[in-house]
């Protein structure tokens, strides 16, 4: 445009009002939507989820299955194996954070056909403080505690191996006072020791949980 004086000036710029300045924005969000999406589909994560694949497992909320699986002396110790063995990962954490009552090993020792002192030692806990646990109805926690439960996960192996049996032999068989009596023979899987000895630490009782564990359904003697 040129002026009065012959001078060229700019144009003015049109007026755009709210609806052009959306209409400008508009393709530009469908640029980066595009984008986005295009990103999502390198995340080898997102990918996986969409098809169904490396699924993480789901922990229920806290409060909703933490609860501990109390033992109770009126119902033995067959019951609170079996209860453990169904527990879920969030209850044996609770369970191995605040190990098991004292009255709950001296129980074990005699459903196990083991001598008190005997059993004490196995779980590495001294006489004098499992005495005094079970007589003042207190836990065992620490090492001893999480013996005393690796032991509770042999017996519930032991019940597994019967129950899954069709041996004639396994009718009526006594798989806890079985237990009590092997993990006192010495196995030649490992080395001529008792799985009795390999109980107080978690890779020992791995060992003999995996013994366990190979042992056929015929095999009960």
């Amino acid at each position: 445009m040129t002026s009065t004086t012959g001078k060229l000036v700019p144009l003015p710029e049109p007026r755009r009002g709210k609806k052009a300045a959306a209409a400008r924005a508009r393709p530009a969000r469908a640029t980066a939507a595009r984008g986005a999406r295009a990103d999502q589909d390198q995340d080898p994560i997102r990918v996986a989820k969409s098809k169904g694949h490396g699924k993480l497992p789901r922990i229920a909320p806290a409060g909703k299955d933490a609860g501990l699986i109390a033992y109770h002396s009126a119902k033995g110790v067959d019951d609170y194996v079996r209860r453990v063995a169904g527990a879920t990962p969030m209850q044996m954490v609770e369970i191995e954070r605040q190990g098991v009552l004292g009255s709950f090993i001296k129980d074990l020792s005699r459903r196990m056909a083991i001598p008190s002192s005997r059993i004490f030692t196995i779980l590495g806990v001294p006489k004098a403080t499992a005495e005094k646990k079970a007589a003042a109805g207190e836990r065992v926690a620490g090492r001893g505690g999480q013996a005393a439960i690796g032991m509770v996960k042999l017996l519930g192996i032991a019940q597994e191996i019967v129950a899954n049996s069709t041996a004639a032999a396994a009718q009526g068989f006594d798989a806890t006072r079985w237990l009590g009596q092997w993990i006192e023979r010495p196995q030649p899987a490992l080395g001529g020791r008792k799985p009795a000895d390999l109980l107080d630490t978690p890779t020992g009782l791995e060992v003999v949980a995996r013994l366990l564990g190979s042992i056929e359904s015929g095999a009960f003697q």
